[in-house]
């Protein structure tokens, strides 16, 4: 009987090794949850982005302004007639 209890509790430790400590056990959800909260924010992250060039695209589409924006300050164009001054500090 005493020999039965001893097997018994080893395998009951065996058993609480494998749920804390084995693969798909406590540990490796836990893990797998912190993964899961850090994509979630990359996403989030990319969302907002990707929104922000949606955005962007529907106002180089709408308008001539926005287009005369990015020419002016990406590109360095300038209007014919106008006059360009730069100053050096």
């Amino acid at each position: 009987m005493r020999t039965l209890l001893i097997c018994l509790f080893i395998i009951l430790l065996a058993l609480q090794y494998k749920l804390w400590m084995g693969d798909g056990g406590v540990s490796g959800w836990l893990n797998t949850e912190h993964k899961l909260d850090l994509q979630k924010q990359e996403n989030k992250k990319m969302s907002e982005r990707n929104q922000a060039l949606l955005d962007d695209i529907t106002e180089l589409k709408s308008g001539d302004q926005a287009l005369e924006e990015h020419a002016r300050f990406e590109l360095g164009m300038i209007k014919s007639g106008e006059v360009y001054y730069q100053f050096a500090e």
